[in-house]
């Protein structure tokens, strides 16, 4: 398994910044794993880039809102957005449990047309808020601690302390980010672009989008292509 020294040096030669047999001086290769780190966490915002959506669950307990984030009600590393979410009823048979999905508003002006905010009931939707250091989750209407939410986010990116930290990603990782690391090593040392370069880093994060892509099923409201069957507890049709 590759170090990111491994890759850092392998990023410098494909730059040109360093030739066969050649090692890189200590304060390269700091300056080489900054910029390694900078590139992975643009890249751990964008969903293509991303290998995995990972699901976080948390039991509500009728507050209005849930931070998240180092320190927070939710120990996940804060995420930029909440890519999709779910609640479950923590009654009948484990194992058994019925979902529903609940609608993720992707802005504040949203939320904020929602007037009576304080309202506990059947949860439909979720809203976050992203902030920093930590995110807020609001649900609504609110839950008890009869539902467990359920959050898809996008998996951590790793981030590397040490030259000699272990890289742990998909196989096909390793070449886009050398590929684009040498990009960008060429803006450090004001090098002249490279072509050829440029064409291989962007085949290389075609693959990794490739192979990320989920593209969700078309969802229809149901009203229009079935009579909606009411539900109970959120009194409305679904």
């Amino acid at each position: 398994m590759s170090t990111a020294r491994d890759i850092i040096i392998d990023a410098l030669k494909d730059a040109g910044a360093i030739g066969v047999g050649q090692t890189a001086t200590a304060e390269d290769a700091n300056d080489a794993l900054r910029r390694l780190n900078a590139m992975l966490a643009q890249w751990a915002r964008r969903r293509w880039l991303v290998y995995h959506l990972v699901d976080v669950a948390f039991q509500a307990d009728g507050s209005q809102s849930y931070s998240i984030g180092a320190g927070g009600d939710l120990t996940y590393p804060r995420p930029d957005s909440v890519e999709a979410a779910f609640f479950r009823q923590n009654v009948g048979v484990p194992g058994n449990q019925v979902d529903y999905p609940l609608t993720v508003l992707t802005s504040r002006q949203d939320y904020n047309q929602i007037s009576l905010k304080g309202m506990q009931s059947f949860p439909a939707v979720l809203f976050y808020d992203s902030g920093y250091p930590l995110g807020n989750i609001f649900i609504w209407p609110i839950p008890t601690n009869l539902y467990e939410i359920h959050l898809s986010l996008k998996a951590v990116l790793p981030s590397f302390a040490n030259l000699t930290d272990q890289v742990v990603l998909p196989p096909e990782y390793e070449e886009a980010i050398r590929m684009n690391l040498a990009v960008r090593l060429k803006v450090m040392f004001q090098l002249p672009s490279d072509q050829a370069l440029n064409v291989l880093a962007n085949k290389a994060l075609e693959t990794i989008k490739n192979a990320n892509a989920q593209i969700p099923s078309l969802q229809m409201p149901v009203d229009l292509i079935r009579g909606g069957i009411y539900n109970v507890f959120s009194d409305r049709s679904d």
